[in-house]
């Protein structure tokens, strides 16, 4: 008997089989080397911020400042690495140190002040957004001082194995966190809280269980992940863009539906959140070698995102 988790995977999987066929098929530079290596390139950092946003949403919650919180992230790195000339290695704790502390920040606030998670995050990716432009004084800040920061995501560890494949860092560090990140919720108290939270909060209170506690951890944990996808896109670029990140975090959530995880909590995978944020990695690689304006991407991305949650409501019907 194949459980329903699976099947929700299987499903996923097969859909972005389908997809690569269909272009492939139309367009002969699709599967080309170079263009699936930028296909995953690209996915580094939606997978990342996607995986940050699972932990979030399959207790129930949602947060909108993943985005903008890789933002202020990649600023802070700037600050450390470029401003004030401190090494590499600070930089990165820096950088994954703020993404924590926000996230922390935004669980207290929906945990201790019963603030709804929509509007805490809504507020805090307008705050982040307004400090990433304060602290870099509206300018771009670039890692020129520090020769070794693109290797984070630009170069590739692989490809010095195997010349043939060479699969970017920033790839490498997704699949890493990836495989992380599972491992936490199938194996830690952390991962079985998360799901509970998810599943009834209610009861897992009454149970004696310190909800507010773990629902701020999850929170910090997702912030310390958006750290990690704040440097990705820094050393990718070398720079730090304090007006990037607005837009990421709705393909975030996108690909976490598209993967499976009910937005109404309880239910989710890692795998699936990267099998979704493929999809919309081929998708948008897909259109753009088709020549289709970014208008009619965006339509038919929100097109695959409602036919995502009316498969999970269909789903919960199914169950009840």
């Amino acid at each position: 008997m194949v459980s329903q988790g699976t099947w929700q995977k299987l499903l996923a999987f097969a859909s972005l089989i389908a997809l690569m066929a269909v272009f492939s098929v139309a367009s002969e530079n699709f599967l080309q080397r170079d263009n699936l290596i930028g296909i995953l390139q690209a996915t580094a950092v939606n997978g990342v911020l996607a995986v940050a946003s699972t932990f979030v949403i399959i207790t129930g919650g949602i947060d909108l400042s993943v985005g903008t919180l890789m933002t202020f992230c990649a600023v802070i790195a700037g600050v450390f690495l470029t401003y004030w000339g401190l090494p590499m290695p600070v930089g990165i704790v820096a950088a994954i140190a703020a993404g924590a502390v926000c996230g922390s920040v935004s669980g207290t606030i929906i945990a201790k002040m019963k603030v709804p998670p929509f509007i805490a995050t809504l507020g805090m990716m307008m705050l982040l957004k307004g400090l990433a432009l304060v602290i870099s004084g509206t300018r771009p800040i670039y890692f020129n001082d520090t020769p070794n920061f693109p290797m984070i995501s630009q170069e590739s560890l692989i490809g010095t194995v195997l010349p043939f494949l060479p699969i970017p860092n920033g790839v490498l560090i997704l699949f890493v966190v990836a495989i992380a990140s599972s491992i936490v919720l199938s194996r830690t108290a952390l991962g079985r809280y998360t799901f509970a939270l998810g599943s009834n909060e209610e009861a897992v209170r009454l149970s004696g269980v310190n909800t507010d506690f773990w629902k701020i951890i999850v929170y910090t944990v997702s912030g310390g992940i958006c750290g990690i996808a704040g440097l990705i896109i820094a050393s990718r670029l070398n720079s730090a863009q304090p007006a990037l990140g607005q837009g990421y975090e709705l393909d975030a959530i996108a690909a976490v539906v598209i993967g499976g995880t009910s937005l109404s909590g309880g239910r989710g995978t890692v795998l699936g959140t990267i099998i979704g944020a493929l999809i919309i990695s081929v998708l948008t690689n897909g259109l753009r070698i088709l020549s289709v304006a970014q208008e009619w991407q965006t339509v038919v991305t929100g097109i695959i995102i409602i036919l995502a949650v009316y498969a999970d409501i269909l789903r919960r019907r199914g169950q009840a």
